[in-house]
């Protein structure tokens, strides 16, 4: 069977033509709206650097925004090819849909992580004691919070977690109070307990002057006279005073002849006689 060469050309060329147009089309839909969507990235990105957003979620929310405007650009793209769309929107929808379904606690953990983010409960850095454990802050990611306990443990703390208990911040403030009960016997002087509590507080090199120290009897116990000494120190000379501060108050307690009493108990033994 004879073909004509130059009908079946002729029949090609529009549809050459329309090809080569959709196609042209696609390319500059493709090249335009990518770069439409880094300025349009690159400009929420820069409005939240002015509002001092974390760099976590500054780029976070940067990629985000960038993979959704790509997103519309491929459909564009698509749609320019001649692709119907329709169907596979629908299907991408009902992909996301059992996505979303199966990582609720993934998604729980971003929205928690974006909320950190933006209200700063803590920071890098921060001590802090939240969903049952204690330490640094050594990072902030979008899902989890990472601690390093005293002992150098690394816990890795899911942010959903964080946000749904108590967060306390031990580094948010510049001073803290550090809190000492010290004992001694119901037949020392109190009036000598206290001033030698008072020269170990005024001699520290971690007590500051102001807010001014707490010395008071506290409870008359069961063994001993319990006096609370409550200086303020500096948030990062906490232990270091505590310790100190203890070892000194023994010290000079056995210097002066104070005793520190021990719970102790008489026991009384009655003879019988038959």
């Amino acid at each position: 069977m004879d073909v004509d060469i130059n009908a079946l050309i002729e029949q090609l060329q529009p549809l050459a033509v329309t090809a080569g147009l959709a196609l042209l089309e696609a390319v500059l839909i493709f090249v335009i709206g990518r770069w439409v969507a880094r300025a349009i990235t690159n400009a929420i990105k820069k409005a939240m650097a002015r509002s001092d957003v974390e760099d976590t979620l500054e780029t976070f929310i940067g990629n985000i925004v960038y993979t959704v405007l790509m997103a519309a650009v491929l459909l564009g793209v698509i749609q320019a090819l001649g692709v119907q769309a329709t169907s596979l929107v629908a299907l991408l929808g009902a992909a996301g849909l059992a996505v979303g379904l199966a990582l609720q606690g993934s998604l729980s953990n971003f929205a928690a992580g974006v909320l950190i983010i933006l209200f700063k409960p803590y920071r890098v850095g921060d001590y802090i004691e939240a969903a049952g454990v204690a330490g640094s802050v050594q990072s902030l990611q979008i899902f989890t919070t990472i601690l390093k306990t005293p002992d150098n443990k690394v816990v890795i703390v899911p942010n959903s977690q964080v946000t749904d208990g108590v967060i306390t911040n031990y580094s948010t403030n510049d001073t803290r109070r550090l809190d000492l009960v010290a004992g001694v016997s119901y037949s020392d002087d109190l009036d000598k307990v206290h001033a030698v509590l008072k020269e170990i507080i005024d001699e520290s090199e971690y007590v500051l002057d102001t807010p001014a120290p707490t010395i008071a009897v506290s409870e008359l116990a069961d063994s001993s006279v319990n006096f609370v000494v409550r200086p303020w120190v500096k948030s990062a000379d906490y232990w270091n005073a505590h310790f100190t501060l203890t070892e000194t108050i023994k010290k000079r307690f056995d210097a002066a002849g104070i005793s520190i009493p021990f719970p102790q108990q008489d026991v009384y033994i009655h003879q019988v006689n038959d």
